[in-house]
């Protein structure tokens, strides 16, 4: 079992930035993949950024540029630093997990991910 903790929302105005964290605790060794996905109200759940064991990263084209991932192994956590922030960032936040090795096309994929977080809210005032 994987448990995933996110943290790091808030309110910003349009153009500041948010560092979100997601700290994973549990069987989190091996080739794993970790992510981030967003829902807005009223839309469906959308891939943010996403990031393999070795370090591959893949993001959407809406915020290529502007949002960085990373990761820690030592501390087993995951960030998303977003920059130059929209209003149509705003959005509940979560992080994903898969205990297993995710091919880079493939780590945009919800189903490709077995565990999520609760979600942080990042809302962006314009």
């Amino acid at each position: 079992q994987v448990q995933l903790v996110e943290s790091g929302g808030g309110l910003v105005q349009s153009g500041g930035s948010l560092r979100l964290s997601c700290a994973a605790a549990g069987r989190t060794f091996g080739r794993y993949a970790m992510g981030w996905f967003r829902q807005a109200p009223g839309k469906e759940r959308e891939f943010v950024a996403g990031i393999t064991w070795n370090g591959s990263t893949g993001y959407a084209a809406s915020v290529k540029g502007r949002f960085t991932i990373s990761k820690e192994n030592a501390k087993n956590t995951m960030y998303l630093q977003m920059n130059s922030l929209k209003p149509e960032d705003t959005a509940v936040y979560s992080c994903a997990f898969n205990p297993a090795f995710v091919a880079i096309h493939l780590i945009s994929v919800g189903s490709q991910y077995n565990y999520w977080g609760q979600g942080t809210q990042v809302t962006v005032s314009s």
